[in-house]
């Protein structure tokens, strides 16, 4: 019993380290992709990651489960890391940390409503209402930052940056759906292995056309560094651990600490400023991740059925 509960808290300990490592992305994506530009910014970021997730595949001798799923991979890297990192880059540009940590918890709606329509999977009542009470949470997130002066400066530029997030989130709903139907098979290490390989051979090429006019200053270089290592190629490890000793479904619900590590990084280390709106705004749309997971229901017995 003395070692259940020793398990228990060393993994719940491993769920609160992943989503401060994972928070604290948004805070690296802020500090490096204005000098990089978030091309660059982000190819420098999978090659970091494929250069430490590939040995790691060969490691545990798994390398042989990409034998013929490289097409379907590339699919994987295009949508849950090529196109979303540089949305996210190009997002950080203008938003800060905490804010787009925040707007990425709408990935689970997204994921929703892409199941629905895709594979017409049912749409539970809680799942409804989750993703209205989701899209409120966006509305109040938007709403002081385009009302407070529609006339210059990251006011007036809020639109695309959200817009931007946003498809990020829809990127990673389609590359989750994708890959149950088709990649399901494959060891998840395996998965990221491939995928991220896949982006780098993706982004690299076209990064070459946005190269910085001035070198990158330190704390830039460092931020890529520690996005690649410890955001993207250890996080996956934690991940990966998670998955194997809790299951997909409660290693997922890092998702509800990943935007308190954005926003009090961004806080803490960049002097953001934690509106009443994004405090609102953030937890409309957690609430509505909630509902559409199953976390917590309108029904009980409805709120654990699958949507």
């Amino acid at each position: 019993m003395k070692t259940t509960q020793g398990i228990q808290a060393r993994q719940g300990l491993e769920l609160i380290l992943l989503a401060s490592i994972w928070g604290a992305s948004f805070m690296f994506m802020r500090i490096g992709s204005p000098e990089f530009g978030p091309v660059l910014f982000m190819a420098m970021r999978t090659l970091i990651a494929s250069l430490l997730l590939v040995p790691l595949l060969f490691l545990y001798r798994q390398q042989s489960a990409l034998a013929g799923q490289w097409p379907k991979l590339f699919i994987v890297g295009t949508l849950n890391t090529a196109i979303p990192f540089v949305l996210f880059g190009y997002a950080t540009l203008t938003l800060s940390a905490g804010l787009t940590s925040i707007l990425n918890t709408t990935t689970p709606m997204f994921g929703v409503l892409v199941a629905y329509l895709w594979f017409k999977d049912k749409l539970s009542l809680n799942a409804v209402f989750g993703i209205v009470l989701g899209c409120l949470g966006v509305y109040l997130l938007m709403y002081d930052k385009i009302a407070v002066t529609p006339s210059s400066g990251e006011e007036s530029n809020i639109l695309l940056p959200v817009l931007a997030v946003m498809g990020a989130a829809l990127c990673y709903a389609l590359s989750a759906n994708f890959t149950k139907r088709y990649l399901g098979h494959i060891k998840p290490l395996a998965q990221a292995s491939g995928s991220q390989l896949a982006a780098t051979v993706l982004l690299t090429p076209i990064s070459l056309f946005f190269l910085p006019s001035t070198m990158p200053s330190s704390l830039a270089i460092t931020s890529v560094v520690l996005l690649g290592t410890v955001c993207t190629g250890i996080a996956y490890i934690i991940f990966f651990r998670l998955i194997a000793a809790l299951g997909p479904a409660t290693a997922m619900s890092v998702t509800y600490l990943i935007p308190v590590f954005g926003v009090f990084w961004g806080a803490l280390f960049l002097n953001e400023v934690v509106s009443t709106s994004m405090l609102v705004g953030g937890g409309c749309i957690l609430t509505g991740v909630a509902l559409i997971t199953g976390v917590i229901g309108l029904n009980k017995k409805k709120a654990v059925a699958k949507v």
